[in-house]
């Protein structure tokens, strides 16, 4: 929102066979939806040609925006989505950093690094002798926001200082 405050639609856009934990992360936003005076689209995909359906659905209507959660098939069409994502100058968040990296507007996701030393950590107690089953469930504890400013000024869009300050990494 501090992005891109114009944005009052937003299509959280998944592939519901790679990425089912999409529909929960998708209720998460339809429930903070209205404290933003947002509305909240659930897009389920698994084609190209629904990717581009649905961005071009959000584009017709002014205030649309878009919602990428982390999936293997937006990652499998990363450079369509990039591209559909500037041609409709829909601003856009995704929930891998190498999206962001690649042309993106904004990031933010768990600190994937930080996962795989945290789950090195319960391989190196199992093979010590532990139980998988009495070791605790742990959540990730670190996310990263990144932001593309090279997007962000090719879509006319300006970022506040403050958010910049809090990003872990910021693209130019």
């Amino acid at each position: 929102n501090a992005i891109a405050p114009q944005v009052r639609r937003v299509a959280v856009i998944f592939n519901s066979r790679t990425a089912p934990g999409a529909v929960l992360f998708s209720r998460s936003a339809e429930a903070a939806a209205p404290k933003l005076a947002a509305e909240v689209i659930r897009a389920p995909v698994q084609e190209p040609t629904e990717i581009e359906a649905v961005m071009a659905m959000v584009a017709g209507e002014p205030g649309g925006g878009l919602i990428f959660p982390i999936d293997s098939s937006t990652d499998l069409h990363r450079q369509l989505i990039l591209e559909m994502a500037l041609r409709y100058r829909l601003p856009a968040i995704y929930g891998a950093r190498k999206i962001a990296a690649a042309g993106g507007l904004v990031s933010y996701g768990i600190d994937r690094p930080g996962q795989f030393r945290q789950a090195a950590g319960y391989v190196d107690r199992i093979l010590r002798g532990a139980q998988a089953s009495e070791l605790p469930v742990q959540r990730p504890t670190k996310f990263a926001l990144v932001i593309n400013l090279t997007t962000a000024k090719a879509l006319g869009l300006t970022v506040p200082p403050d958010l910049l300050a809090n990003a872990a990494e910021v693209i130019e």
